[in-house]
């Protein structure tokens, strides 16, 4: 089909729009990275875009690995991202399995109850109580249990679930299949971009997180995950061995460096699940 001049006017507008929401979106990351690398006293009188580093130095990233607290934290975080996805995943596949197929009794009303956890909430204060009365408080459980699972996740991957036909879910239970083998052998392979989707939703969740180390970790460091211990820093820069000279300059700098230590592993994840992201929402959005 032969194009006009009015499709290719089209494709050119749209190739403008595009080009410029990626500088957008690229500008504010190659800024940070630029500027964890600059020279601090340089930066600090610095002004407008940066796309380069202005001078070089490692200050800021040396001042971060002398910090003992951070090996500490990735460590945590990384147990934390482990174990507290894999009871996401094992938690939110089986509901969003029982309430994705038919014939499932009070199924409506459970899901209703479900939806109505994500408007109206017990708050901060109960749920700090809670832990507490359950003796989780100060112990890596704390931050693995209580949000075991997501709705919205849940929500999402009972929909996509949704999408698999009942006949290729019946077929394998007249052969004398149970219900566990037709979720493992027939359910997840057909679904696996939305679970890769949930997957990388919970993983990123986990290693952001902060907020509730702060909340129910009150007295116990040692098990502060790496964000927590980046917050420290960017705060009070209380870690940072500097004279008293450049001590400002190089809490700037190490706000910079901190954010590229916290981001990078996720952007280097991220482009092995790219290509389940947008076919796994989309399947997930879709109305039963």
């Amino acid at each position: 089909m032969k194009r006009t001049r009015s499709d290719r006017i089209v494709d050119v507008i749209i190739a403008v729009v595009v080009t410029f929401i990626c500088i957008l979106c690229l500008y504010p990351m190659l800024h940070v990275l630029a500027a964890s690398f600059s020279d601090p006293m340089r930066l600090m009188n610095h002004q407008g875009i940066m796309l380069w580093p202005d001078g070089w130095s490692l200050d800021g990233y040396k001042a971060i690995m002398r910090n003992k607290g951070l090996w500490t934290g990735y460590l945590n975080t990384i147990i934390y991202l482990v174990f507290g996805t894999a009871i996401n995943m094992v938690m939110t596949i089986i509901g969003a399995y029982v309430l994705s197929r038919k014939g499932y009794r009070w199924k409506k009303a459970i899901t209703f109850f479900i939806v109505f956890t994500m408007y109206f909430t017990g708050g901060t204060i109960p749920n700090f109580l809670l832990v507490k009365g359950l003796g989780l408080l100060n112990t890596r459980l704390a931050l693995l249990l209580p949000n075991a699972i997501a709705t919205w996740n849940l929500l999402v991957l009972r929909t996509g679930f949704a999408s698999v036909p009942e006949s290729l879910v019946e077929a394998p239970k007249i052969d004398g299949a149970n219900e566990l083998q037709v979720l493992t052998r027939i359910v997840l392979p057909v679904s696996k971009a939305s679970v890769a989707v949930i997957l990388l939703f919970y993983a990123v969740g986990h290693w952001n997180s902060w907020f509730n180390a702060m909340v129910y970790l009150p007295a116990a460091r040692d098990l502060y995950p790496l964000q927590l211990y980046l917050r420290e820093i960017l705060i009070s820069n209380s870690e940072v061995a500097a004279g008293d000279n450049s001590i400002n300059y190089i809490g700037e700098l190490v706000k910079y460096c901190a954010i590229v230590v916290s981001t990078v592993p996720v952007l280097c994840i991220y482009p092995f699940v790219q290509k389940y992201f947008v076919s796994g929402v989309m399947m997930g959005s879709v109305k039963e």
